[in-house]
């Protein structure tokens, strides 16, 4: 499909937010399908239109986003992705572009299995660090989650420093149990073994981790001084440490030899324990790897040969809706049960509504489901020459299944905004207590899940009742750590008034937006109306609407802690001075952008992601990409580092 620069821009937008639900919370709004198509939107658009490129879309990506909640540490070497083939003829080309610079060379081959990468960093044997993949440069330290499973060594009899790269993966059968659990707990179940095993990695309580039964597969390294030239023997020797060797890899010696091997594992993955999703080919030789290098994105020396999917024939009896842990709602079918893998298979993700309108899906329907490296299949379609006009169409839910409180909706999402959700509330808790919000030191996930396993606290206006004796005599709780708790508590009254907004967690509303709402509107915030939110600079409809349902759904609530409160609203020099401008930064630049995005703040201004109709300024250091080019197009006054530097010292004086 040939698409403009405005629709590729609003795609853009789209897989952002898609990519975060499904990386950061765990919680996906599309399919694989869907999110797969649209990458590819993107991808063609880019190739045509180099000049175009928004360097935030994920296409720009080599891994998922970091997390806020962990320490970052640097990868050694960079972590990339692999480019994906699937039939023999794109292996046969793949192949063909590999032998015009290294004929007739060996190939390791080894399966390829569904979870979440894991970067492990030994020195002088020890298990110093485990990062997730992070941006490929630098990722999430997990290692006390890391250290609870087993397969992990914490030492190896190899000395010198080391990075061991491999995948964290589940079990079939201990996904399908997690999953049961869920259910009965009411918990948004996991679309997939890869998000179920990064969602517990990703753990902050390291006994939830321990208790998922995780399990690490080595497949390659990044630093290393082993001196062998031959990349499956070098990793042989590193599985020899003490590392799982699951047999499912090979040496290769020509595309024959490499077809064999690949139809060996189709065969087997139905029986094998642990999801397989395809198989990795590289070329062996270490020193020519190095030499026929990476692309901006992937190593040229490697590929991942995906596995045909898994098809089947079943009927949509029902259709309920699940509440994830941010609020999303999340639509499943309810199946007429078909063995799928050796699995009964009776519900399947639909995902948001935007997929049910596109495929015309509908209770009743005789509908084609797949199972590609997913144990929860997804719907791939219809088969409407089947319908007999029975079908019923399914209708977007205006009502919280749980709280019975009114929904957000918009184009792919649909929320519940209900602080007191039973289906979010923890979550909303633990957001309002992080640093960024009302930063209570102490009210991190694990104090909030104990809080709430004991019965303490059932909502956020609970944490401020909280009394030393609810506390006195619990395991882990001494005297100085329940007062720091009650005092933390206690100073965070009388906060200013934006960490107050952005603590409430409202959808589309940030820092940024929380200072510029408090700045602006002060407590008008709480009882503005719709025209009076479009005034502000900055706020669109989505984010008016948003605001207005949010306040509505939790007016009492936000009142009483209003009450207990009682933030301030801040009254800062020259605050006002760039009232009315909206910048957007784009490039690197000297200092970090949320360091100078917090300055222009400070002095008035609105911090905006997209260069649009009501931007004002572009401040652009190197390499700007495609916003430079629409800021021109729409006459938008474009300045470099230095001339903003001016502008702020102007300002200040």
């Amino acid at each position: 499909m040939i698409i403009d620069y405005n629709t590729y821009k609003q795609k853009t937008e789209i897989l952002k937010k898609m990519a975060y639900h499904y990386y950061m919370l765990d919680s996906p709004i599309a399919s694989d399908d869907e999110y797969d198509t649209l990458y590819a939107e993107l991808i063609e658009f880019e190739k045509q239109n180099p000049h175009l490129i928004d360097s935030t879309s994920p296409t720009q990506r080599v891994g998922d986003k970091i997390s806020e909640s962990f320490p970052k540490i640097a990868h050694i070497e960079k972590m990339w992705s692999l480019d994906d083939i699937f039939n023999e003829k794109e292996l046969k080309l793949w192949i063909e572009r590999i032998y015009k610079n290294a004929r007739n060379m060996a190939f390791m081959c080894d399966a390829k299995f569904d979870g979440a990468s894991l970067n492990l960093t030994y020195d002088n044997g020890i298990l110093i660090t485990a990062t997730t993949r992070g941006d490929g440069s630098i990722g999430e330290m997990v290692i006390e989650n890391a250290r609870t499973i087993n397969s992990i060594p914490l030492s190896i009899p190899y000395k010198n420093k080391i990075e061991i790269r491999g995948e964290v993966v589940i079990s079939k059968n201990d996904f399908e149990k997690l999953n049961n659990e869920r259910l009965e707990n009411g918990e948004n179940i996991f679309a997939n073994p890869r998000n179920a095993a990064s969602g517990s990695l990703r753990q902050l309580d390291s006994k939830i981790t321990k208790k998922r039964k995780l399990r690490f597969i080595p497949w390659g390294f990044g630093y290393c001084e082993i001196q062998n030239n031959s990349f499956f023997e070098r990793l042989n020797l590193i599985k020899s440490f003490g590392f799982i060797d699951t047999k499912l890899s090979r040496l290769c010696n020509n595309i024959n030899e490499i077809e064999e091997f690949y139809q060996e594992l189709v065969n087997i993955r139905h029986s094998y324990e642990i999801m397989l999703d395809g198989m990795v080919i590289r070329l062996d030789d270490i020193p020519k790897q190095n030499e026929l290098g990476y692309t901006n994105k992937n190593p040229r020396f490697a590929v991942a040969y995906k596995f045909p999917a898994i098809e089947k024939q079943t009927k949509i009896l029902d259709v309920s809706f699940s509440v994830g842990r941010s609020g999303v709602i999340t639509p499943v079918a309810e199946l007429e049960k078909v063995n799928i893998e050796g699995a009964n298979i009776s519900k399947a993700t639909l995902h948001n509504f935007d997929e049910i309108e596109k495929k015309d899906i509908r209770i009743n329907d005789t509908v084609l489901i797949i199972r590609s490296g997913d144990v929860i299949p997804k719907i791939i379609k219809p088969i409407k020459e089947l319908r007999n006009g029975s079908e019923i169409s399914i209708k977007k839910p205006t009502i919280c299944p749980v709280c019975e409180t009114k929904l957000l909706i918009e184009d792919i999402l649909i929320k519940c905004q209900n602080l007191k959700c039973k289906a979010r509330v923890k979550n909303a808790i633990i957001h309002f207590c992080s640093k960024k919000a009302m930063d209570i030191n102490g009210l991190g996930e694990k104090i909030v899940d104990f809080l709430f396993e004991n019965g303490i606290i059932s909502n956020i206006k609970d944490i401020y009742s909280i009394e030393y004796t609810a506390l006195e005599g619990k395991e882990g709780w001494q005297d100085k750590k329940i007062n720091n708790l009650i005092n933390a508590i206690e100073n965070s009254k009388k906060t200013p008034l934006w960490r107050f907004i952005n603590a409430l967690g409202i959808e589309h509303i940030g820092e940024g937006t929380s200072k510029k709402l408090a700045s602006v509107l002060g407590f008008r915030i709480f009882d503005i109306d719709y025209n009076g939110l479009m005034n502000v600079d900055g706020i669109g409809e989505e984010s008016a609407n948003s605001i207005l349902l949010f306040m509505n759904t939790n007016r009492n609530l936000i009142n009483e802690l209003l009450e207990i409160i009682k933030p301030q609203v801040e009254s800062r020099q020259n605050s006002d001075i760039l009232s009315n401008e909206i910048i957007v930064l784009s490039g690197s630049m000297s200092k970090p952008r949320d360091e100078i995005a917090a300055k222009l703040e400070s002095l008035g201004a609105s911090i905006s992601s997209s260069v649009g109709k009501k931007t004002t300024m572009l401040v652009i250091g190197e390499n700007p990409g495609s916003k430079r080019d629409k800021a021109l197009n729409l006459g938008i006054k474009i300045v470099n580092e230095d001339e903003l530097n001016e502008i702020i010292k102007k300002a200040e004086s």
